[in-house]
Parts: C-alpha cells; structure tokens; sequence
C-alpha cells in the first residue's frame, strides 16, 4: 500500500523541500514498508540515511501522516544491491560542508549541496590589471579540461575577489562538466570535519570522501596554521589527490609562505603550483566595478539619474576593500530612491559620512615624499627644492601625482609642501605621469609599487 502511494506523496515533498534538495536527498529513497509505527526505507549510503533523518524526517513523517499512515519514526537500510549502482549526482554537483550538523553514520561527514552565489561568475567579475592574472588563472581550471597547474593558489586582502573567483570556477564547472563531484569547503570546516572523525573513529569514511572529489576548493587555507594534526591529514590529503590528478584550488589571506605556523611541507605543496596575488585594487579598476553595479542596479531603480563626477569620487575615496565599495553604492541607491533625489555629490557625502570617514587616507604628503625619495634614491631637499633637473623634477611629478591620488589634500595644499609651488605646477605634474603612465612601463611600474607600499 505505502508503495503505491510513495510516487505522489513525492510529488508533495518537491513542493515542500525544493528541486536540488528533492533530487539529492528525497529522490533515491525506496520505501519499503510501514510496520509497527516504523517507515523503513531502502537508501544508497549510510550517510545518506542519516543525513535525510537529520534533515528531512520531519517533513517526510508529516507527509506520510497526513495521507492516512501512522508513523512515528523512519528507519533506513542499505540493501545489498545498492553496492552496485551509483547514485545519481546532485544538481548542481558543488558540495558545501555543514559545519553544525550532527555526525553521520557510516562516512561521518554531513555534506549537503549548497547554491553558490548567483552573482558570483566570470560574467560580473571586473578585470583589471591589479586581477588580471588571477582571473585568467582561475578561467583556465574552470575549463575542467587536463590539469595543467596543480594546486591553483589565490591569495590577497579582504574584498578583492578571492571568493567570486573560487565561485566562478565552481559555476563555470558546473556548466562545462556537470558530472564531476565539485568539494567546495572553508579550511575551519575541513578541521571540523577532521576532529569529529578522529571523535568518532571514523577516518576511513573521512579519508574517502575527501580523497573521492575531482575537485577540492579551500578557502582561507591560513586557519590551518599551528594545528598540526589537521595540518598533516590535509598534506595527506593533498598528496592523495595530487596522485590522482584531481585539480585542487587555494585561497588565502597571504601569500604560503608568508603564512606564519603553516608547516614547511604544506607550504612546499601550495608553491608547487601556481601562486597568484589578487592586488589592491587601483583607481581605474574600482571605478570599473562601480560602473558595472550601476548598470546592474537600473533595473532596480529605474528612472534614478546619476550625476557626473559621483562614481569617480567613490573610487578615489574608497579604496582599501572592494565590498565596502560596492555596499556604499548599495546604500546610496537605496537611500535616493526613498528620499526621491538625484544622486549627486551632496546626497552622497551626506548618505555615505561614516564610510567616508572610515574610508579617510591615512597617508600624508611627508610620507609621500619620503618613500618616493627613497626609492628613486634623491635627497629629500632635493625633491621638494627648485632644481629641474630630469633626475630630481621626474620622483617630484610622481610624488606630486601620489599626493593628489592617496590624500585629501587640495592641488594648492599639495604645491605648499613642494617647495611652495604654484597649483598649476601640481596639475601639470599629475596630467604627465597620467600620460607617461600610458606609454613607459617603467613609470607606470613605479607608481604602481610605490602606491602599494604606501597602502599596506
């Protein structure tokens, strides 16, 4: 009887629990029977026995119970004919760990498949020259074909990209090769993971699932430093895969080996592949990120006008963390939409105060000259002195082009501080950096150093 209506009590349990968790998880259950109070129920693996009683067996009882069963708890068995199929892959494949969920039986690991970011893809990444790298990288690996460098490593500051890219990679994946099995976990969760099965004496199960992914994704691989032991079962399970040519990709808040208590032998595996620094963002970049939200929030608020000048201002003022950038512009939308205004320099300084103050550059003229005497190796008399010499009035237009860039400070402000110069010599001396900027490379390599070693 339970058989016959198992099909359509299904059909129930679509609507209740939605597609990707019905395909995963409600799907591959055979019912068997009802007895004594008891539904039992045929299932692939202990795991996913134990996972759909953690999960779903509310849902199910009430289903059951309320089209004329009488049940107060479900039982799962792995029949033996089940160690000959394989279970049908979840939709999308990207796995994510779930670091509160109880333990299972058999392989001990509660994994679930989680819905990346939506607006996480290649299509919404900005590429600039400060990302370009990374970004060709991470394309490469999400074409899914040969493993051509092993591991993948990006590293770099809060909000310049590391998760979009590693979600990238996992939608772009899931498009090209959908049936690969796509382990997508933060390194806090793969400690996790581990110290519930050493609890439990279920490493064998632990072992197995990591070691059975065709792709292992690890974000903020610097958790693991100074624990030895998950430390040494991540090397282990880093060499297992690397064997298997199964693809592994890093991410990290630094570089490996500036990882402070990260194990030399772990720190050797991450460098043997390809190692790519995600840079701060620089001014045309963040500008190009605020253009491309701006297109996307037109549709939101249709009708809104925008006044010149806006965007450029927030690129210039908010440049440490790409995040509070764009969640500044969020707000700022939002803000003039309800007050029904244009969005022009006075709303936004009044909506965005704090932010800007936060946001306030830190960094003064003295220092500007100072480090840019210090690199081009000239006395700092000399840079802010009344010599015109090539070698002296070049670091001087550099400084000058710094100083308007990465302080608050007014062209007439900057040109007292140069020797008591004329706000039309600080103009000219921006407008040809800009210009050399674009056809010498050397140049254009200097003020790129110099301005982040100014910010870090």
């Amino acid at each position: 009887m339970i058989r016959e209506k198992w099909d359509d009590l299904r059909e129930t349990l679509l609507r209740t629990v939605g597609e990707n968790n019905f395909r995963t998880w409600i799907e591959p259950l055979r019912v068997v029977e009802v007895q004594d109070g008891i539904a039992l129920f045929d299932v692939p693996t202990n795991f996913m026995g134990n996972y759909v009683a953690r999960n779903f067996s509310d849902a199910i009882l009430h289903v059951l119970n309320t089209n004329g069963e009488s049940v107060q708890r479900l039982s799962f068995q792995v029949p033996a004919e089940f160690g000959e199929r394989r279970v049908p892959n979840p939709a999308p494949t990207v796995r994510r760990e779930v670091p509160n969920a109880a333990p299972a039986g058999g392989s001990g690991d509660a994994i679930q498949t989680a819905p990346l970011e939506p607006r996480f893809t290649f299509d919404s990444f900005v590429v600039g020259k400060p990302n370009e790298l990374a970004h060709a990288a991470a394309r490469r690996v999400a074409e899914g074909g040969a493993v051509t460098f092993n591991p993948l490593v990006l590293y770099g500051g809060v909000g310049l990209g590391k998760t979009h890219l590693m979600h990238a990679i996992a939608w772009e994946l899931k498009a090209r090769r959908p049936e690969m099995n796509v382990l997508y976990l933060s390194a806090e969760q793969f400690m996790y993971r581990f110290v519930q099965a050493l609890r439990e004496r279920k490493m064998m199960d632990f072992k197995h699932l990591f070691r059975s992914v065709d792709v292992l994704m690890v974000d903020d691989v610097q958790f693991i430093a100074g624990k030895e032991s998950t430390q040494e079962e991540f090397f282990h399970t880093f060499n297992a895969l690397v064997d298997q040519n199964k693809q592994i990709i890093i991410s990290a808040d630094r570089a490996p080996g500036e990882i402070k208590e990260l194990e030399d032998r772990v720190k050797s595996r991450l460098q043997c592949g390809l190692v790519v620094d995600l840079h701060p963002t620089d001014y045309e970049l963040r500008l190009g990120i605020l253009q491309s939200k701006v297109l996307q929030y037109q549709d939101s608020y249709p009708g809104l006008e925008l006044a010149p000048g806006v965007l450029e201002f927030l690129a210039q003022r908010i440049s440490t963390n790409v995040r509070v950038l764009e969640g500044a512009l969020t707000r700022l939308f939002a803000f003039a939409s309800l007050v029904g205004r244009e969005i022009d320099m006075d709303l936004t300084q009044d909506c965005l105060a704090d932010v800007l103050r936060a946001a306030e550059r830190k960094i003064t003229v003295e220092e500007i000259q100072r480090r840019v005497s210090e690199y081009y190796n000239i006395r700092l008399s000399d840079m802010v002195g009344p010599k015109r010499l090539r070698s002296f009035a070049r670091p001087r237009q550099v400084a000058m082009y710094l100083a308007k860039h990465l302080t608050s400070r007014s062209l007439p402000e900057i040109g007292r501080r140069f020797g008591g110069r004329d706000h039309t010599t600080v103009m000219h001396g921006v407008r040809r950096i800009e210009e050399l900027k674009q056809t010498d490379g050397q140049i254009a390599e200097d003020v790129e150093m110099l301005r982040r070693t100014l910010e870090a």
